[in-house]
């Protein structure tokens, strides 16, 4: 019976991906001359996987290109290359190409042989001209032959290997007798068995292995096919591969060149002693710059802990509506006191399990913070900058949805905080700061929103300079007045830039208009804080999840809107003599010594059979909207609720001044207000 391959490939494409993003992470934190072994392995175990997936879907040009990128990180793994940044930078040049490579493929395209065999060409002129040889001091003792002449004369006559399954092994379906098949294949193999770690007769599990292995290979073989003998299992073991050496000008028997290696509890005992750390962080989301980087994934991974809660309140629930069923079949006026405390059971379990189902939604933000760590290396070494980034907040969740959608908007924050915040390292220094800048990313909850934090200790903005830049521009008049706030928020208009020369990362007035405007979208607002010569901080305040909205109900004649919850400020009723009329300029109203516009609800949206004209028989509700507030006049407040937002764009189309819809208790559909368009629609 032949299997369908492709039924697993979108399991491979997401693990692949997971993988890229656990070698980028790594290479990242790789120091040049100081090699750690701890992240090569992750590193090398990461490409593996990548290698081995591909081969099996016979996605060969994937694997051939991941094993010349495993060559020259196995060189690094085994001490025979030293750590360089020349390298780490092309491996990560690697890394976008295979995640290329591995996105094309997913969507059916053709992959850039070009670009493929340029990295590929790189990957082997790094191999041949940093010196890959082994140094002396480099190999193990048992491996150094008496004298330097020897030493440059030897060669590799076989390997020694030593192979300590964990206990678990062979519940893995891995049988070590397979793998010692495959060997032999490859040469002359001698196996000896450790009995050592076999417990007496009565406490054996017969589902475990206890046995270890301590094996001498013989033969013209390269490394790359004992690895992957060993590929199924090396989370599995532990496992020390080193090779047998021997001087051209020599014969050794097999016995002498055996009394050349240690013992094989020494080696098995080095291995245990320092086991390679088989857990991995998966950080998601890596730097920006390729479509492949940027498309949202299908799937979601969910803790278990999650799903059975879940299960649980589904069986809560299913026990009450069973309750209500009950009742419902012989019911009479005894049983109403049962009925009204089994409609509040229920009431309260599908509360709760509401909850639950969006909680399983929630997403750390660090699957977004993790790709600046890319970013800001690159951008950088571009700049000729020194920064350090800082990520704070990381583990804070929010929405899946959010966390696809925020991504971009961050992207161009950042740039922007890297290209005109963070000074020059000899512009720093003269002012008095450290060479290295700080860019730091936060995020955490506040009430029903998570606030997003972009903070740079640079130069900070000019509001002088904002303020010139926008006259010459047409885009503000001379005598106009401005807040420090409002000066700000200058660079939120389109086409506005302060940038003196144009460049490939800033300077071109494109971005941080299309930045609020996506923000917006989100359903959040955006403001600056910014001290010349001190640095800046954006915010983003966005809700926690784009499904749910505590909201209040407002009528205006026969029609409800939601207003939601967070943008009101209080509602009152206004007396006559604080309102304000100017002559084609609308109504105003005196609030705590600050006048704010009246927006007439009936009129912006054309709704008969209001309940009164007139201001001081109505009600007035102040609300807020990326820092401006205004007075909605509306007939009632009707209550607060949750609602659960339709998209209005999606199954009809987009009118100003509304975000969405929501259909309440009684059938009938209700418009969910968003206050910055709906201000910017009463200005039209």
């Amino acid at each position: 019976m032949s299997i369908d391959m492709a039924q697993f490939h979108q399991v491979f494409f997401e693990e692949s991906f997971e993988g890229l993003d656990i070698m980028e992470s790594g290479l990242l934190n790789l120091s040049p001359g100081e090699p750690d072994s701890e992240a090569i392995n992750s590193i090398f175990r990461a490409a593996h996987s990548i290698k081995g997936g591909s081969g099996t879907f016979g996605f060969t040009e994937i694997s051939d290109f991941t094993h010349v990128m495993e060559t020259l990180m196995d060189e690094m793994r085994d001490g025979r290359r030293q750590i360089t940044q020349t390298a780490v930078n092309l491996l990560l040049g690697s890394v976008d190409c295979l995640r290329e490579m591995l996105f094309a493929v997913k969507e059916g395209k053709a992959i850039d042989a070009e670009r493929v065999a340029e990295h590929k060409h790189a990957l082997d002129l790094e191999q041949k001209n940093s010196g890959s040889s082994l140094q002396d001091e480099s190999l193990p003792a048992h491996e150094l032959l008496s004298g330097p002449a020897h030493q440059s004369a030897s060669k590799v006559i076989g390997w020694h290997i030593a192979f300590s399954p964990h206990a678990d092994l062979l519940k893995t379906g891995n049988d070590p007798v397979r793998m010692f098949r495959e060997l032999s294949v490859l040469g002359e193999l001698e196996v000896t068995a450790d009995f050592r770690g076999v417990p007496d007769f009565y406490q054996i599990d017969p589902e475990e292995c206890h046995l270890s292995w301590n094996l001498i290979l013989k033969g013209d073989i390269g490394r790359g096919p004992i690895d992957e003998a060993f590929a199924w299992v090396e989370d599995d073991c532990d496992l020390a591969i080193q090779p047998l050496y021997q001087a051209e000008d020599l014969s050794l028997s097999a016995s002498a060149n055996r009394q050349q290696q240690p013992a094989t509890e020494s080696i098995v005992q080095a291995v245990i002693s320092k086991p390679v750390d088989s857990s991995t962080a998966v950080i998601k989301e890596k730097a920006p710059g390729d479509e492949a980087k940027n498309k949202g994934s299908t799937s979601i991974r969910v803790d278990t802990s999650k799903i059975d809660t879940l299960i649980n309140m589904v069986g809560e629930l299913v026990i009450t509506q069973s309750m209500l069923s009950l009742i419902g079949e012989h019911f009479d006026m005894s049983k109403q006191d049962q009925l009204k405390n089994g409609l509040a059971q229920l009431e309260r379990h599908t509360r709760e399990l509401q909850e639950s189902v969006m909680n399983i939604r929630m997403m750390p933000i660090n699957s977004v913070f993790s790709r600046f760590s890319r970013l800001v290396h690159d951008l950088s070494n571009k700049l000729g900058k020194k920064i350090d980034l800082k990520l704070i907040g990381e583990h804070t969740e929010v929405d899946k949805t959010v966390v696809e959608l925020i991504s971009d908007p961050l992207v161009h924050l950042v740039r922007n905080s890297l290209d005109h915040g963070i000074e020059m390292p000899d512009e720093r220094i003269a002012v008095g700061k450290p060479e290295t800048g700080t860019v730091s990313l936060e995020a955490y909850h506040r009430g029903g929103n998570i606030v997003i934090e972009v903070s740079d200790d640079g130069k900070g903005l000019d509001k002088d300079k904002l303020r010139a830049k926008a006259i010459e521009k047409g885009l503000l008049e001379e005598d106009a007045i401005l807040t420090d706030k409002q000066t700000f928020e200058l660079i939120f208009m389109p086409g506005f830039s302060t940038a003196e020369q144009l460049t490939d990362i800033s300077g071109r007035g494109v971005g941080m208009d299309v930045v609020r405007r996506n923000i917006q979208a989100l359903g959040g607002n955006i403001e600056i804080i910014s001290e010349l010569g001190k640095g800046s901080t954006i915010s983003i305040h966005l809700p926690l999840t784009l499904a749910i909205l505590d909201g209040q109900s407002i009528a205006v004649g026969d029609e409800t809107y939601i207003v939601p919850l967070g943008s009101i400020i209080e509602s009152l009723h206004i007396k006559e003599e604080r309102i304000n009329r100017v002559a084609d300029k609308g109504e105003t109203f005196l609030l705590r010594s600050e006048y704010l516009p009246i927006i007439r609800m009936h009129e912006i949206f054309k709704v008969p059979n209001v309940k009164t004209t007139k201001l001081s028989e109505g009600l007035l509700v102040v609300v807020e909207g990326q820092g401006v507030r205004c007075g909605l006049f509306v007939d009632d407040l009707l209550g607060q609720q949750q609602v659960v937002i339709k998209s209005l764009e999606a199954n009809y189309r987009r009118i100003e001044g509304v975000s969405g819809a929501t259909i309440l208790g009684d059938g009938s559909v209700a418009l969910i207000l968003d206050i910055p368009g709906l201000v910017r629609l009463a200005n039209q």
